[in-house]
């Protein structure tokens, strides 16, 4: 039988304060490391800050080791379920994709900018699978006792963001330079994913509530608002 590793208080020792911190309000010491995650959500998305709302619910699988991830979401428009999407990181490439009503493909998105999107949106997205923050690829620094920064590196790739922290050890925020498609044109933004409300699965805190927001010249943009409704680690999940 294969021993199950644990992710012990050593684990932690040599991370900045903040981040030892929020691993310990997350409640990971003492946990079987996560190899494997299917979740759930819902919620609603906009294009752009004039567009209307589309609620949103959406599927969304991870493993570790490596790391890479599936995403399948459906978008009601007019009340109907006319449009899904995908979006997959897997061997440091990222591709988006939609199809409206099944029949027409609206977004095809790959290339360096996608890569870059798709990479970010990981590093952000292990806050539902704190965990993984200890993994190999993964080096934090410390700026305060309220903020340190953290880097993604794999595939021959970096990413990095800063990320604050509450003192209880909630993270309140990630920040970091991601790329968007803008008015048909890829550029890179301040984009940030503000948590509004915590909750628990599997015996571990994460973030149940928050948004991802687009700093534009202009004002901030909300664009998409979600609620994790189900939430497992280490079990099976399809093959991508």
């Amino acid at each position: 039988m294969t021993q199950t590793r644990l992710v012990t208080d050593d684990m932690l020792a040599r991370l900045p304060a903040p981040v030892q911190r929020y691993l310990h309000y997350a409640g990971v010491v003492g946990k079987p490391w996560i190899e494997t995650v299917r979740l759930t959500y819902e919620g609603r998305f906009r294009t752009a800050p004039d567009k209307p709302w589309m609620p949103i619910t959406a599927t969304q699988f991870y493993t570790t080791t490596p790391p890479r991830f599936l995403w399948k979401a459906r978008f009601k428009m007019a009340g109907l379920p006319l449009m899904n999407a995908s979006d997959t990181f897997k061997d440091g490439h990222g591709h988006m994709h939609g199809k409206l009503i099944g029949l027409f493909t609206v977004v095809d998105g790959r290339g360096d900018e996608v890569d870059q999107g798709t990479m970010v949106r990981y590093l952000q997205e292990m806050t539902w699978f704190p965990a993984a923050y200890l993994s190999d690829y993964i080096t934090w620094s410390g700026v305060d006792d309220h903020c340190a920064d953290v880097t993604l590196s794999a595939y021959g790739k970096q990413v990095a963001a800063h990320v604050y922290f509450d003192d209880a050890g909630r993270m309140l925020s990630f920040v970091a330079r991601r790329y968007g498609e803008f008015n048909g044109t890829f550029v890179v933004k301040p984009w940030s994913t503000p948590t509004t409300q915590y909750g628990q699965f599997d015996g571990v805190r994460v973030p149940v509530a928050g948004q991802g927001v687009w700093q534009l010249e202009d004002g901030d943009f909300a664009y998409i608002d979600v609620r994790l409704n189900s939430l497992a680690y280490n079990v099976p999940i399809p093959t991508f």
